[in-house]
């Protein structure tokens, strides 16, 4: 989880999709920030399970000349069985996209392929709950809209999205 205050894991921000689309098309590497394949996602899990992490800042800190990096315990979450649809318009990527893992965040929550491609409407994607549940972050400001980060591939720029909750997002643990 980036964010053990807002959980922050149960959407995607606009600068990890775009990470997950140069991991499965890494043609797009060279081109600039955007989204050029994915048009929508949405996930969904079981739960999340809280890790305690030891850390150290990448700079160095002075004292009595001596060089030190302060230790600090960190929580983060790990999605357990996650599902992640992905949405594209046209069937060649979403074949290419199938055949692949995908790590998010810092690789700990890591999706594999079920090689399964489904051919709907987008209306369906939104209306059909059985099936497609999760959360969405729609990344368009509006007065729904809420600051979920900043872009770190476009120069730090404030990234913003509304939240789309289809269904229950949270499956039931059995």
């Amino acid at each position: 989880m980036r964010d053990s205050e807002t959980f922050s894991q149960q959407f995607l921000t606009p600068s990890i999709v775009a990470g997950i689309e140069r991991k499965l098309f890494p043609d797009l590497l060279a081109k600039p920030y955007d989204l050029y394949k994915i048009k929508r996602h949405r996930l969904s899990y079981k739960q999340i399970s809280h890790q305690q992490e030891q850390i150290q800042p990448r700079g160095w800190n002075k004292k009595s000349n001596c060089f030190y990096r302060p230790y600090s315990i960190i929580v983060r979450g790990v999605l357990i069985e996650p599902d992640l649809y992905l949405g594209f318009d046209n069937e060649k990527d979403a074949i290419h996209a199938a055949k692949q893992h995908i790590c998010v965040c810092r690789n700990e929550d890591i999706l594999f392929p079920n090689g399964s491609i489904i051919k709907i409407p987008e209306k369906d994607f939104d209306t059909q709950e059985d099936i497609f549940n999760g959360f969405e972050l729609i990344f368009e400001q509006n007065e729904q809209a809420f600051l979920s980060g900043y872009n770190r591939f476009d120069d730090n720029k404030p990234m913003y999205g509304w939240l789309k909750i289809i269904g229950n997002p949270v499956k039931y643990i059995c």
